[in-house]
């Protein structure tokens, strides 16, 4: 029997996820398909996963609160984040992860060695990022228009200004979490702010994925090594995939999601 897959979000359209996970299905000869699912209400997610029989399913914004609230179960990481991006039917149980936090770790490995990162933005993408890497005793600020969604940074002992109290240090790689510059040519925070950090950086990395945004134009300007936000949604997916299949990805695997990904 075809086992379903889907990823979730509000909007959903747009997303490449379909073409990643189709890909790596085919490359493994598994039994399978992965669609889109347009959800309106975050709140019914577990009901409508389980209704539609699927077997195991990613999360997008803006349900990965709603997700982790919903779950059976949750397991790892995203026991902490409060946040999940995977769904997976094990036993008639919802079973929760978050893969976004190693796929973070994962994508910016080819920086080579990082210690001090200041982290643009404070929503779910965030807060995977923020715990990934105090996972890995790599000091992070964060960084917030205002303060009012600071309250889990503190909670975890994590480093947090917004931008009236901002105080900066030298920071060797600069996130942007936020959507600016996703549909528009904003930059995440003030610009007399980010040139004065982005001139003593090395690295900067935004999780938006398939441009040039004006957070990474900007890095590129002052001599930051940049990277998009592509490996992070590979990696995040072939972590997915790896729960959804019951299997292990190798290289050949990874390359196929990866032309998956890159697919017009």
């Amino acid at each position: 029997m075809s086992q379903k897959f889907a990823i979730f979000g509000n909007p959903v359209a747009h997303s490449k996820s379909p073409q990643m996970q189709n890909a790596g299905l085919k490359h493994i000869n598994y039994d399978g398909i992965y669609e889109k699912h347009h959800l309106e209400n975050g709140n019914e997610i577990k009901e409508v996963f389980l209704k539609n029989n699927y077997k195991g399913a990613n999360i997008t914004v803006p349900h990965k609160e709603f997700a982790y609230e919903n779950a059976d179960e949750i397991r790892g990481l995203a026991k902490e984040i409060k946040a999940v991006n995977t769904y997976i039917l094990e036993d008639g149980k919802v079973i929760a992860y978050n893969t976004d936090a190693p796929g973070f770790l994962k994508a910016i490995e080819s920086f080579g060695e990082v210690k001090n990162v200041l982290l643009l933005g404070a929503g779910g993408t965030a807060k995977a990022i923020a715990l990934a890497l105090k996972s890995k005793d790599i000091n992070v600020t964060v960084l917030n228009r205002s303060e009012n969604k600071l309250d889990f940074f503190k909670e975890n002992e994590i480093n947090y200004f917004s931008w009236e109290n901002f105080k900066p240090e030298i920071y060797d790689l600069v996130v942007n979490s936020t959507s600016a510059g996703l549909k528009d040519e904003y930059l995440p925070c003030p610009k007399e702010i980010l040139e004065n950090i982005l001139k003593n950086a090395s690295f900067a990395f935004d999780c938006i994925y398939g441009k040039i945004t004006p957070f990474l134009a900007l890095a590129r300007e002052n001599n930051c090594e940049i990277k998009d936000g592509e490996d992070m949604l590979l990696f995040q997916g072939v972590l997915a995939f790896e729960y959804f299949t019951n299997s292990k990805a190798d290289e050949s695997l990874i390359e196929a999601m990866r032309k998956g990904l890159k697919e017009e």
